[in-house]
């Protein structure tokens, strides 16, 4: 693992020798925005819970590490305005309130952290994190982490449950599942790596 940032992701291994960069980065983004979008899409209630099970924050983490920090931060900023301006981006819920006060609703919190787990998930890939498994997977630890402390505070503090209530409606019947995601978009990075002609050393 790298000492320093490389400020090298996927995304400027796939740019290498291409000239108009700026244009595929945006081009990138609009992508991962969309991406988002669609994983949000796949959703289902949970029972003695307002907060569904999505797979948006598989992308999020996955498209932070592609992206680098601040492109995969853009990102979610994106995700978020385009939802708040009415957007159908946002998961389909008929309990769940639509546009900008999705979030305020209870998913505020995870939302509002996804830029942030994007920044995080990124900043570790821009250090080399997302080249090995294990690394691969304490970088998508670090970027869920960040969504739950988001979710479960949120619970706590906007709409007044104790923590022990908090971590039951917004983390326990979540976890087993989100170490899965982990473990599977830990898998693909650094195969992604491998594919693209990169040796990772220590």
């Amino acid at each position: 693992m790298t000492g320093h940032a490389s400020a090298d992701t996927l995304l400027d291994r796939s740019l290498a020798g291409i000239s108009l960069r700026a244009p595929a980065r945006a081009v990138a983004v609009l992508a991962a925005v969309a991406l988002t979008a669609a994983a949000a899409q796949f959703t289902m209630p949970v029972p003695f819970t307002a907060v569904p099970f999505t797979l948006t924050p598989l992308v999020v983490m996955l498209t932070g590490a592609a992206l680098g920090s601040r492109l995969g931060f853009l990102t979610q900023a994106l995700y978020l305005l385009a939802g708040a301006m009415g957007l159908a981006v946002f998961a389909p819920s008929a309990i769940l309130p639509p546009g900008a006060l999705r979030l305020t609703g209870p998913t505020g919190g995870y939302l509002l952290a996804y830029p942030i787990a994007a920044f995080v998930t990124g900043w570790l890939a821009e250090r080399g994190w997302d080249r090995r498994y294990v690394t691969s997977c304490a970088s998508m630890l670090a970027g869920l982490a960040v969504i739950f402390a988001g979710g479960v505070s949120w619970l706590a503090v906007a709409f007044g449950q104790s923590l022990p209530v908090a971590l039951s409606q917004g983390f326990t019947p979540f976890i087993l599942a989100d170490l899965v995601k982990v473990a599977v978009a830990a898998a693909i990075l650094p195969q992604v790596w491998r594919f693209a002609g990169r040796h990772y050393r220590t």
